[in-house]
C-alpha cells in the first residue's frame, strides 16, 4: 500500500500542492525527511515562480506525479545541520535552484556539470535516492544535501535574487560557455520576459553590446530605457531584421512558443552561435545552408552546475543583478499562473512564502 506525502518521512510540512492536470495549487499537508549527516535544513522565506511550473502542474510535459509541489528558485534562512555539513551553520541565508541531487561520480558531475548527469534530481516532482517524491519550493521549509546549496551574498536581496537560482544561472552559463562573456562582443537576446530580461542584465555586466529581439513593440522602451540594451529589433519587422543581418556573435533565444530560427540565424556572423535556453513545443525547422554558409551553431543549454550557479550569484551580487519581480502571497498564486500564462507579469513573480505559507 502506497504510503501517503503526510507519513512517509518524519518532519511535518506544509505547502502548495497541485493534484491533477487543471494545475490548480492549493494546501497540502506532507512531509520531509529528518536531517541526514550532510542535510541542510532551512526555513523557505521567498520563491519565484518559472515557467516551468506552469507546465509541471498542467503535465504538459507528461511526466507529473500528483500531487506536486513546485518551485525551484527558493531562499530561505539555516535552520539545522548535519553533524558532517562543513560549509554552512544555523542563521546562514541560503538558496535550493532546480537540483538537489546527482551521482556525483560520472563524467559530468566530475566536472560541475551536474545539471546533465543521468541520475539528476530535480528539487520537485521527482523520486529522490529513497525512491520518495521531491517536493519544491512553495513550501514552509527545504532539506537538502549540503552539496546542493548555495551560499547566499550578503548584499544580494533575498526576494529580487530568488529568480536567479533558474533564469540567472539558465542565461549566465550560455554567456560564459559560447565565449559572449568578453566586452565588445554583439550579443541578441530574444524575447524580453523572465528569462530575457535577466540575460540583458548579465550580458550588458559582461560588457557586451545588447540587441533585444520581440515581437512586441511596445517593449522598446523598457529594453532600451529600463534595461539599458543598446538596440531594440522589432522581429516582425522585416527590414529591421534584414539591417542587422551578419551582425552579432551569438544570440540567446529565451522563447519557449514556436517561432522561425531563420531570421536569427540570418542576424549571425560567420562562426556565430544560436543558443536555445527556451523550449518550443515543435520541432525546429533548419535548413542546411543557412549553418554551412557561415560555419554557424545551433545550440541548447540547461541551467547550470552547482559551482558554476554559486559563481554566477557571486557576479550577480557584484554587479547589482536582480531579477525585476512582483511579490505575492500564496493564496494569490493560483492568479498568478493565470497572469504568466498570458505574459502578464514583468517579470517574475516572487511568493513571499514565509509571511503567507502557515500551518493548518
Amino acid at each position: 500500500m502506497a504510503t501517503s506525502p503526510e507519513s512517509e518521512h518524519p518532519i511535518k510540512a506544509y505547502g502548495y500542492a497541485a493534484r491533477d492536470p487543471s494545475g490548480l495549487l492549493s494546501p497540502l499537508t506532507f512531509s520531509r525527511r529528518a536531517t541526514g549527516e550532510k542535510d541542510v535544513r532551512f526555513k523557505v522565506l521567498y520563491c519565484g515562480i518559472c515557467h516551468s511550473d506552469l507546465h509541471f502542474v498542467k503535465n504538459e510535459w507528461g511526466i507529473t506525479k500528483y500531487p506536486v509541489t513546485p518551485g525551484h528558485e527558493i531562499v530561505g534562512v539555516v535552520t539545522e545541520v548535519g553533524t558532517k555539513v562543513e560549509k554552512f551553520k544555523i542563521g546562514d541565508k541560503v538558496g535550493v535552484g532546480c537540483l538537489v541531487g546527482s551521482c556525483r561520480s560520472c563524467q559530468v558531475c566530475d566536472t560541475d556539470y551536474e545539471q546533465y548527469c543521468p541520475k539528476q534530481v530535480n528539487t520537485y516532482g521527482m523520486p529522490y535516492f529513497d525512491g520518495t517524491q521531491t517536493y519544491g519550493g512553495y513550501s514552509d521549509h527545504m532539506v537538502s544535501d549540503e552539496h546542493f546549496v548555495l551560499r547566499w551574498p550578503e548584499n544580494l536581496p533575498l526576494d529580487s535574487g530568488a529568480p536567479l537560482l533558474c533564469a540567472g544561472i539558465t542565461t549566465y552559463s550560455p554567456l560564459k560557455y559560447f565565449g559572449l562573456d568578453k566586452p565588445g562582443v554583439k550579443v541578441g537576446v530574444v524575447g524580453l520576459g523572465g528569462l530575457g530580461h535577466v540575460a540583458v542584465k548579465m550580458a550588458k555586466a559582461f560588457g557586451a553590446e545588447v540587441t533585444v529581439f520581440s515581437t512586441s513593440p511596445a517593449k522598446e522602451q523598457e529594453a532600451i530605457e529600463g534595461l539599458k540594451a543598446d538596440h531594440f529589433i522589432n522581429s516582425k519587422d522585416e527590414h529591421k531584421m534584414q539591417g542587422v543581418k551578419g551582425t552579432l556573435d551569438g544570440i540567446i533565444d529565451t522563447v519557449s512558443g514556436n517561432h522561425p530560427i531563420a531570421p536569427l540565424l540570418n542576424a549571425l556572423t560567420p562562426h556565430g552561435k544560436l543558443v536555445l535556453v527556451g523550449a518550443p513545443e515543435k520541432p525546429l525547422e533548419v535548413a542546411a545552408f543557412s549553418l554551412i554558409m557561415g560555419r554557424k551553431t545551433v545550440a541548447g543549454s540547461n541551467i547550470g552546475g552547482i559551482k558554476e550557479t554559486q559563481e554566477m550569484l557571486d557576479f550577480a551580487a557584484k554587479h547589482g543583478i536582480t531579477a525585476d519581480i512582483e511579490i505575492i502571497p500564496i493564496d494569490y498564486v493560483n492568479t498568478a499562473m493565470e497572469r504568466l500564462l498570458k505574459s502578464d507579469v514583468r517579470y517574475r513573480f516572487v511568493i513571499d512564502v514565509a509571511n503567507s505559507i502557515k500551518a493548518e
